[in-house]
């Protein structure tokens, strides 16, 4: 339990350290926020062999972290804030640190390599666009038209009347949304470790940040862009991307190359959590770009 100091006062953080390897250590942000470390259980599988040690991370508010009951905590300052923290408790510095964030963990990945890029080996970026607003356009332009128009009605009827937390939303999503773009598997073969996470949000800092509806962003993240300072980040970056992903998988190809040291991986197969529906192409892309560093 990492201590954290916060304007609202002194919190504690959940970490987990796993394998030893003094050149590269790994700080894996969760999505959400408000969801869990457990996304990332899958990395077990792969990185213990490859000799990588890596760093499960609960955020302030999530699982097996503290959940303070205060609005004013859930900023995305904050939670850089909160990072670099946890980075200086856990003696990660530039030369083994390496910062890996999914979804929401890849935006606070970026945001954090915005303030503190002196203190990356690498960085890695994935399942995450760098802008709300083209990650809105991706979703109204080209995957809402996708789908069954009379489904689409209904959940944009949820989230109008405010009641996203009725059951039926939930139903017609993973139906006609999660199991295409989320996570590309029959629900009853979701990984137990994803169905874990899902279990564990915190809606009291997914819904102001991120928003009530799934088919976009309109929280307080909704105006954040930082397709601009891509170009600033001067560490060895990988983007992973892919073909089936909530995220433009062109956008973020687009994104590596805007990193002066930036490099790309297309996941062919897989969707949002293609760590879980397209192992075969992201362990083995995400390892060899380790190794390098």
């Amino acid at each position: 339990m990492v201590p954290i100091t916060t304007p609202s006062g002194e919190f504690r953080v959940w970490t987990k350290r796993v394998g030893t390897n003094p050149d590269i250590k790994v700080l894996l942000l969760h999505g959400g926020p408000g969801m869990t470390d457990e996304l990332y259980e899958s990395f077990d599988v792969w990185f213990p062999g490859a000799g990588i040690e890596y760093y499960y991370y609960d955020q302030l508010g999530s699982f097996r972290s503290d959940i303070p009951e205060d609005p004013s905590l859930w900023t995305l300052e904050r939670f850089v804030d909160e990072v670099e923290q946890v980075r200086q408790a856990l003696g990660l510095d530039a030369s083994n640190f390496v910062l890996l964030g999914q979804s929401w963990g890849g935006l606070l990945a970026m945001e954090y390599a915005v303030h503190y890029q002196q203190h990356l080996k690498g960085l890695v970026v994935s399942n995450m666009m760098s802008s709300s607003k083209l990650y809105n356009d991706f979703a109204n332009d080209v995957l809402m038209p996708t789908m069954d128009q009379d489904v689409l009605a209904e959940l944009k009827k949820f989230e109008a009347d405010g009641t996203t937390d009725d059951p039926r939303y939930e139903e017609l999503l993973m139906e006609h949304h999660y199991v295409l773009h989320v996570c590309r598997m029959p629900l009853e073969q979701w990984p137990d470790p994803v169905l874990r996470s899902l279990s564990h949000v915190n809606p009291a800092i997914y819904v102001p940040m991120q928003g009530p509806s799934e088919l976009g962003m309109s929280g307080s993240l909704e105006p954040w862009d930082r397709s601009g300072d891509l170009k600033d980040i001067d560490v060895p970056t990988l983007v992973i991307g892919a073909a089936h992903d909530t995220m433009d998988p062109e956008h973020m190809r687009w994104m590596s190359e805007q990193f002066p040291q930036g490099e790309f991986l297309l996941c062919p197969n897989g969707s949002h959590l293609a760590q879980y529906d397209d192992p075969e192409h992201y362990f083995p892309g995400l390892i060899n770009f380790l190794n390098k560093l």
